[in-house]
C-alpha cells in the first residue's frame, strides 16, 4: 500500500508540474509601454511563432482595457483614438505575447513627450521675474531658463512644464547683472533638439561690480566699482588654463585657497576677468 501511495504522489507531482508549464507557456510574456498620448498610434511587426503556426501576439490592453485592433496579422496598429485620450494623458500599453516569440514596437517614440510649446507672451521686470505664457504643450517637460551672459547662455533655473495645449502661465526670479540683461527659456525632447524661446531685455538697477585681488592666496573678493569696502554677490566661474571649470556659485567673495598655484579665467556679474592664485 505504501508503495502504491508513493506511485499515486509522484504521479500527482508529475501532472502538477505540466500543468504549471503548460500555464507558463499559455501566458509567455509581455511587453509594457508608458507614456504620454500625443494624438499618434502605435505600429507593432508581429512574427509567427516558433513553430510556423499563428501570430505571436496573443492580446492588447490599452489603460487595462482590451483593445479590438485585429492582431493576427505580420503588423498591425494599435488604435489610440477609441480610448478617448486627451493630448497629453497617461497610457499604459500592454503587449502579451507568446513565450517563443516576441514582437517589435516599430515607433515607440510616440508615448515620449515632444516640445512644441508656443510662447504667446513673456515679459521681465527690473527685479528679474520672468513670466512667460504658452500654448500648444503636448508633453510635461521642464523649462530651463537660461541668461546670456559671459559671452554664452548659462542655465539659471528650471520650471516643470504643464504639458497641455490650453494656455499656461509661469514666472521664475532670475539673478540680474548689471546693465542689459538677456533672458530665454528652453525645451529639450527625446531627440535631443532644443526647442527655443525668443530673448527678453532689460535694463537691471544692479551696480557695476569689481574684483579683487589679482594676485590671491585666500580669497577673490566682489565689491561696488571704486568702492572695496561695499560688499556685492554674483554668480561666478572659475576655469583653469585648459577651460576646466573649478569653481562656481554665488557670493560676495570665492574661496580660492584651495586651487593650485597658476592663473586662472574668473566670470562675474556680466564681466569676465583674470587673476594669479599664489
Amino acid at each position: 500500500m505504501a508503495i502504491l501511495s508513493m506511485k499515486k504522489t509522484i504521479l500527482y507531482l508529475f501532472l502538477f508540474f505540466i500543468t504549471i508549464n503548460n500555464t507558463l507557456n499559455a501566458q509567455g510574456g509581455v511587453i509594457i509601454l508608458e507614456g504620454n498620448y500625443q494624438g499618434k498610434n502605435l505600429y507593432v511587426q508581429n512574427p509567427f511563432q516558433s513553430g510556423g503556426v499563428g501570430f505571436c501576439v496573443n492580446e492588447v490592453k490599452v489603460n487595462g482595457n482590451i483593445t479590438t485592433d485585429e492582431v493576427t496579422s505580420s503588423a498591425f496598429e494599435i488604435d489610440l483614438k477609441p480610448h478617448k485620450l486627451n493630448i497629453g494623458d497617461k497610457v499604459e500599453i500592454k503587449i502579451f505575447h507568446k513565450e517563443d516569440c516576441k514582437p517589435k514596437v516599430l515607433n515607440p517614440e510616440v508615448l515620449k513627450p515632444k516640445s512644441t510649446f508656443e510662447v504667446v507672451s513673456m515679459t521681465v521686470d527690473k527685479e528679474g521675474t520672468v513670466k512667460w505664457t504658452t500654448k500648444s504643450e503636448t508633453g510635461k517637460l521642464t523649462f530651463a531658463i537660461e541668461q546670456f551672459r559671459w559671452n554664452k547662455w548659462v542655465k539659471v533655473g528650471e520650471v516643470d512644464g504643464t504639458g497641455t495645449p490650453t494656455s499656461n502661465d509661469y514666472s521664475f526670479k532670475i539673478v540680474a547683472h548689471s546693465g542689459k540683461n538677456q533672458i530665454r527659456v528652453r525645451q529639450t525632447d527625446y531627440s535631443g533638439q532644443p526647442r527655443l524661446s525668443k530673448p527678453v531685455e532689460f535694463m537691471s538697477e544692479v551696480p557695476e561690480m569689481e574684483y579683487a585681488p589679482l594676485k590671491a592666496s585666500k580669497d577673490v573678493n566682489f565689491f561696488l566699482k571704486g568702492k572695496s569696502d561695499k560688499a556685492l554677490e554674483t554668480m561666478y566661474e572659475i576655469y583653469d588654463q585648459y577651460g576646466n571649470i573649478v569653481k562656481k556659485g554665488f557670493g560676495s567673495k570665492v574661496d580660492v585657497s584651495n586651487l593650485p598655484k597658476g592663473g586662472y579665467f574668473l566670470n562675474f556679474d556680466n564681466k569676465m576677468g583674470e587673476f594669479v592664485k599664489k
